[in-house]
């Protein structure tokens, strides 16, 4: 089968989040003049090391936002947000927070998750996160297409759950990652592997 986008794919469901997959999950939490906000995010990535940098991108609008979402919305007014990971033991508070809220209505507390402070920025992060990343807003670039949105942010603090540190390692429980469609999966048997000499 060959497709162009731009033509349509024909098939009862879109195929392109399932075909790059699997993507880490970005539960991005921000802080606005209209209170906490927290929803998932699955066009996520760490984008360099040093300084450390993060991207996610933010697709589609609420009619009480404007041309965007409320997360985007809301760096746009702070410049700063958090990156919050997520493991098989928070999915169903994952998924609840991806509800389309109100824009105002907290989805920590519809979710039933706990807030923590972070520490080099004014947002809360969610307290049960095995890794939480703290950004400050580098760049909102403007994608093609209508209300898609790449937020480029600068991480400036780490959280790490002390139970998912081992001899020194990061090493949660499982990894939850977004395969496309309704589908997900746990990561949790992964192998080493050595680059070639020099590399």
């Amino acid at each position: 089968m060959f497709y162009r986008p731009g033509d349509g794919h024909g098939l009862p469901h879109n195929p392109f989040n399932a075909i790059v997959a699997p993507r880490p999950i970005g539960w991005i939490s921000t802080r606005g003049t209209l209170g906490d906000n927290l929803a998932p995010y699955s066009f996520f990535n760490a984008v360099a090391y040093v300084p450390p940098q993060v991207v996610f991108a933010s697709t589609s609008a609420k009619p009480d936002r404007g041309d965007t979402k409320d997360s985007c919305a809301q760096i746009r007014e702070s410049g700063v947000f958090c990156v919050n990971l997520v493991t098989s033991a928070l999915i169903d508070a994952m998924n609840a927070s991806s509800a389309p809220l109100a824009a105002g209505e907290d989805e920590f507390a519809h979710a039933g998750l706990e807030k923590a402070d972070c520490i080099t920025i004014d947002c809360p992060r969610v307290a049960a996160a095995p890794a939480s990343l703290e950004c400050r807003l580098v760049q909102v670039i403007p994608l093609l297409g209508r209300s898609n949105f790449l937020i480029h942010g600068e991480v400036t603090g780490v959280h790490i759950r002390p139970d998912c540190l081992r001899e020194g390692r990061y090493l949660p429980p499982d990894r939850l990652s977004r395969l496309g469609y309704k589908d997900y999966a746990a990561v949790s048997e992964t192998f080493e592997l050595d680059r070639p000499p020099g590399g």
